[in-house]
């Protein structure tokens, strides 16, 4: 990656999102931080600055494409360029389909799918002007695992896998590279919030998934655009 390379992370105002967020900084990226919460946003803003690298909070709902539009539009005004984009925000209801409300499932989806879409469909120009990027879309083993509970998650999640690989198809010829980091149950408060109960012995640290985000990045992975990388514990 060039120097002063920027990295955008959404859903990065805790969990996986913030530790993606700190490695990249402390790898040399600058950070545009993007979720919903001011609070936690100043939390990862004031983490990331301590690696010496600059850290833009960007209070972005990611399933309205307006605003996804002026993170892009943000990060072009403090850096003139983007180079990694992560669309690491995400839901995982819990619930068996026949109790599943439908408001619930509908901000799934916007969140796990629609905002994957748009967070690519806004940085796509930008990259490809440009020459090139890296975009990681955060999957889930439920894609090809789930649980009772989870069909409606996994779904999303293998939308999020089949997107990545037809996504990188398209890239090619514009040097952009796609591609899904899927792991298994991650400790954060999310999965505390669903399983509280949950075998911390069979859990990953978070930082686990952010190393295999950061080595996708290395141009040695270039050839491997398209692939879904689980991690499992």
């Amino acid at each position: 990656m060039p120097t002063g390379a920027v990295a955008v992370v959404t859903g990065a105002g805790r969990g996986i999102g913030r530790t993606i967020a700190l490695r990249l900084a402390r790898g040399g990226f600058h950070i545009a931080a993007a979720a919903r919460s001011q609070d936690e946003l100043a939390a990862t803003q004031e983490a990331v600055e301590t690696t010496g690298r600059r850290c833009e909070a960007v209070r972005t709902d990611v399933t309205d494409p307006r605003q996804v539009s002026d993170l892009v539009a943000r990060c072009l005004d403090a850096w003139g360029r983007i180079d990694v984009w992560v669309n690491n925000a995400g839901a995982a209801p819990v619930a068996r389909i026949a109790d599943m409300d439908l408001a619930v499932f509908e901000r799934m989806m916007a969140v796990n799918c629609h905002a994957v879409f748009y967070g690519c469909r806004a940085v796509w120009p930008i990259m490809k002007r440009q020459g090139g990027g890296v975009i990681v879309n955060i999957s889930s083993i439920a894609a090809v695992d789930p649980f009772p509970g989870f069909a409606a998650y996994g779904a999303s999640k293998a939308w999020v896998n089949l997107f990545t690989s037809a996504a990188a198809a398209e890239g090619r010829a514009d040097g952009i590279r796609v591609y899904a980091v899927a792991p298994g149950a991650v400790e954060t408060r999310m999965l505390r919030d669903s399983f509280p109960d949950f075998p911390s012995d069979q859990t990953l640290d978070p930082d686990r998934v952010a190393a295999v985000v950061e080595l996708l990045l290395d141009p040695r992975a270039a050839h491997s655009s398209g692939s879904v990388v689980y991690v499992r514990r």
